[in-house]
């Protein structure tokens, strides 16, 4: 089948200093059961802590690890807000996701309702041409069942979702990996092509160059089933917050001193 990585989010960007702006537990309200939960996040804690003694102290100084999967998940909003989010700021790609639900009445968005809106007005509402063609395609695969329901995707395992989504134009696996964290609450996903994970994990461990992808999925084995937990304290030890211990280790680069963050 067809894959598109076209434009798929600026790794490097987008988490240079932490959380990728789109998933800051964007939908993640909704919890399962606390004590489930809970019970899930404290085997987490521990596994992590016990495996390096740098990354006890990451933890135990750094903002929790807490996310709950979004119950009332809906796939196709929650991926057509992502695309409006690719390659920008976070305040330029609120606003301009703001202008393009102010087109579409309502609490959420219509597939069908997308695939209709002429092209002019939603270039007219900020988005480019190639994210205009993604969010259509995005709409057209969630009338035909590729993208699947939130009570679908529920079901289904974290590889069988990537399969699934990066069909998309415009979706990447990354951005599937985000959602599965974020939005889903899956306690595994281990984004080994992010840049944020890659340098918050070079910073903790002292190593003067970054992890290939290659080398942090073979690294990352002693973290299973818990990757989610130890990809969010790599972002956190990007963290100006983050613990004096992990700010041992040779820190700001060019890129992250770098205040204009370049556009499509």
């Amino acid at each position: 089948m067809f894959r598109n990585h076209d434009f798929d989010i600026d790794r490097k960007r987008l988490t240079i200093h932490g959380i990728p702006d789109c998933f800051e537990i964007r939908n993640s309200t909704f919890e399962i059961p606390h004590s489930k939960n809970e019970a899930v996040h404290h085997k987490a804690h521990r596994h992590l802590a016990a495996s390096d003694p740098r990354l006890k102290a990451l933890i135990a100084k750094s903002r929790r690890y807490n996310v709950k999967p979004a119950l009332n998940l809906r796939p196709f909003d929650a991926l057509a807000e992502s695309i409006a989010y690719q390659q920008l700021s976070g305040k330029a790609a609120a606003t301009i996701w703001g202008r393009v639900r102010a087109l579409f009445p309502g609490k959420h968005l219509d597939p069908h309702a997308v695939v209709d809106m002429p092209d002019e007005k939603l270039r007219a509402a900020g988005l480019s041409r190639s994210k205009v063609a993604a969010l259509k395609d995005l709409a057209a695969k969630t009338i035909d069942g590729t993208v699947p329901t939130g009570r679908v995707v529920m079901k289904m395992t974290d590889e069988e979702i990537v399969e699934r989504l990066i069909t998309v134009r415009g979706i990447g696996r990354w951005t599937v990996e985000m959602l599965l964290l974020f939005d889903l609450g899956r306690p595994d996903v281990w984004p080994i092509h992010d840049y944020g994970v890659q340098k918050g994990f070079a910073k903790v461990f002292g190593k003067r160059r970054l992890p290939t992808p290659k080398q942090l999925l073979k690294l990352g084995e002693k973290w299973r089933p818990y990757r989610s937990a130890a990809a969010w304290y790599f972002w956190r030890a990007l963290d100006e917050r983050s613990s004096p211990e992990v700010k041992k280790v040779k820190k700001v680069t060019s890129l992250q001193r770098k205040k204009t963050k370049p556009r499509l």
